[in-house]
């Protein structure tokens, strides 16, 4: 390991304590994530361009502990509030000392919040981090998620950022924001404020046409797979459109600002893989001028006759990822191979586990 003085920090968490980050060197480089977004940023300065990101997470607060999920054998857990109050008032005002405690330690901690609130669901929060270059953006996340399940526990409370930890509630999303810049000005802008360059449609249709294999970087677990089914607000198919929610990927204009929105994401995601997986497929597609056809209107219902569907499972993702020659020629063949390899594990010790929903449909009926 090779440690990254550029990233020590103060922790607030502990007195007397610093934390720094660093890389896998040697023959663990290849399958370093932090050393994969390393080189694809680094590609991006070949190109001209400064990389931006800036990632938002929705996670799930209980009223549980690590001891109480495991005797309750993670049923029947108590959310910090109830109710779906998304965007509420009433529940971030209800838990403002709460709130205003995480901002100021994250902040302590050099990673900026933008905004804080209730999303749909009981007790979940969603968090938007402050944009940065996007290695930093990744530390930051991945330090978030770290320290928010830290912080929460020290509390007597209990995060979770699963994709999908509930069949009654749509998952958890991880989106990443990116732009580009040239000499400090953002390239995905167009002539005015309300319209995009040349350089953002060939990027986000290099997005859309890379997507299907290389999800298994943004979607790397069993569980992330239970968001990608219809009607749970996740994309099923690789598409994009324009300020449409609906997309995998959305086009947002707004002037300096204007950006790619990577909406499959999920909060389970390795920020390092799936940010390294959304720049370098945005990369294709402006290297080779891609083009792709917005969508308009609910692509969840008609993602247009040319749109890719994406892998329905991890092994079905995982097999196009091996097999992908792009992929082979964007990361590595060492990463590929080693990244792919421990996904066909983690499915394979899916598939050999019983589950309650197996017992429940065939223990006595079959």
């Amino acid at each position: 390991m090779r440690l990254d003085l550029s990233t020590v920090r103060v922790s607030p968490f502990e007195p007397d304590t610093i934390f720094v980050l660093g890389n896998l060197v040697g023959p663990y480089a290849d399958a370093c994530s932090r050393t994969i977004l390393s080189r694809v940023v680094e590609r991006a300065k070949d190109m001209g361009f400064v990389a931006r990101a800036g990632i938002e997470y929705e996670f799930f607060v209980f009223n549980e502990t690590p001891e109480s999920v495991r005797q309750k054998g993670y049923r029947n857990l108590q959310p910090l509030s109830p109710g779906m109050f998304g965007y509420s008032i009433l529940r971030s005002s209800v838990h403002a000392d709460l709130y205003h405690q995480l901002l100021s330690q994250m902040a302590a901690f050099e990673i900026p919040i933008e905004g804080l609130h209730t999303e749909t669901g009981p007790g979940v929060i969603e968090a938007a981090l402050a944009p940065a270059e996007a290695l930093e953006a990744a530390d930051r996340a991945a330090l978030f998620k770290t320290f928010t399940k830290s912080f929460l526990q020290t509390r007597g409370l209990m995060g979770t950022f699963m994709a999908k930890w509930s069949n009654d509630y749509p998952g958890q999303s991880g989106h990443i924001h990116i732009s580009l810049e040239r000499d400090g000005n953002n390239v995905f802008r167009g002539e005015n404020a309300e319209s995009m360059s040349d350089l953002l449609r060939h990027f986000v249709a290099g997005q859309v046409a890379l997507l299907p294999q290389l999800l298994p970087m943004v979607c790397s677990t069993v569980n992330a797979y239970r968001r990608l089914v219809p009607g749970y607000w996740a994309p099923t198919h690789a598409t994009w459109g324009i300020e449409n929610r609906t997309t995998a990927i959305r086009a947002i204009l707004a002037g300096s600002a204007t950006r790619s929105e990577f909406r499959i994401g999920p909060a389970d995601a390795n920020p390092y893989l799936a940010l390294a997986a959304a720049l370098a497929s945005g990369l294709y597609g402006i290297e080779n001028k891609l083009e792709c056809a917005p969508v308009a209107g609910n692509a969840y219902e008609n993602a247009g006759a040319n749109a890719q569907a994406l892998p329905s499972s991890l092994g079905e993702a995982n097999r196009a990822f091996a097999a992908s020659e792009v992929a082979r020629s964007l990361f590595g063949e060492a990463f590929v191979e080693h990244f792919a390899a421990s996904r066909d594990w983690e499915e394979r010790q899916f598939r050999k586990t019983v589950s309650d929903w197996d017992l429940a449909r065939y223990f006595e009926i079959i």
